[in-house]
């Protein structure tokens, strides 16, 4: 969502931003917590993460209809829900967490285990199929390209509001780039790649632009060790299913999870983060055991 001009459309985002901080399964109460009465459907399911992306109804005295992640505690509760489910529930809202409770589910999804329809998700040690990409300098790229050094993933776009998603993703991998070269041995065996999931908007120009940008070498940026890529629509929703990442637009935006992947230099999946709490010397770390 793009926020708009003026202070209640500020704080509408100030408020997107703040509920979309509350990622925790378990939702700490202060006693003060306010009630409001949520009505949608749910477009995608992320059991690991707690999170249902919902497009809602006006929340009467609260906030305006869009569409979002909530945190959803309940186990129960997310074994079951599924897109295309309307729902009635409770948002709670805490200071600067908020979550859904009290959920009424209308099932419009036959098929309860379809939060990632189509999806074949990645695990550790498979090996990763030879995708192929077009780089910021629009030269095809493919995964075997990276044999023999440790390649850290992520995906992006670079219109992302959200600064805890697609933003801190580059944040993260930009203090990895550097932390990866103050070791020139580690910096030789190690490789890092951004794909992004709005090729259309995000093309070789602007992902060259935005790449620059983010390793701060500007018209000095060669991409020898940091790329961003995007390619055909079909090929990065390829290997973003591979990854398990859901994404679609919605809107002005595109809602999406969050995925981010070691590659050991044998081509196999060495680790899979699939949210935004891991931090980039923790990486640096893992990267090193390759």
């Amino acid at each position: 969502m793009k926020p708009q001009k003026g202070t209640k459309s500020t704080k509408w985002f100030v408020t997107l931003l703040l509920l979309c901080l509350c990622f925790s399964s378990s939702c700490k109460r202060s006693g003060s917590e306010k009630r409001y009465d949520l009505k949608g459907k749910v477009l995608v399911v992320e059991p690991d993460k707690h999170l249902v992306t919902v497009s809602h109804e006006d929340i009467k005295g609260y906030m305006p209809a869009m569409t979002m992640p909530f945190t959803v505690p309940s186990e129960s509760d997310l074994k079951i829900l599924a897109p295309d489910d309307q729902i009635t529930a409770t948002l709670v809202v805490d200071g600067s967490q908020a979550w859904l409770e009290d959920l009424i589910i209308t099932r419009q999804s036959t098929n309860p285990s379809s939060a990632m329809p189509g999806v074949v998700m990645a695990k550790e040690g498979d090996e990763v199929p030879n995708f192929t990409l077009r780089n910021q300098d629009n030269r095809e790229i493919r995964m075997k390209n990276y044999r023999g050094k440790t390649l850290l993933l992520t995906f992006i776009y670079t219109r992302c509001p959200v600064p805890d998603y697609c933003t801190l993703m580059s944040n993260n991998f930009a203090q990895i780039e550097r932390a990866l070269g103050q070791d020139p041995r580690m910096y030789e065996k190690t490789h890092l790649l951004s794909v992004s999931i709005d090729p259309a908007y995000d093309t070789p120009e602007v992902l060259r632009s935005y790449g620059a940008a983010h390793t701060e070498r500007y018209e000095k940026e060669t991409f020898a060790h940091w790329e961003f890529a995007g390619g055909t629509s079909a090929q990065v929703k390829e290997i973003a299913q591979y990854f398990g990442l859901t994404y679609f637009p919605d809107k002005d935006q595109i809602i999406h999870g969050l995925r981010t992947v070691i590659v050991k230099p044998d081509g196999r999946v060495g680790k899979i983060y699939t949210g935004n709490d891991w931090k980039p010397e923790e990486v640096v770390e893992e990267m090193k055991k390759n």
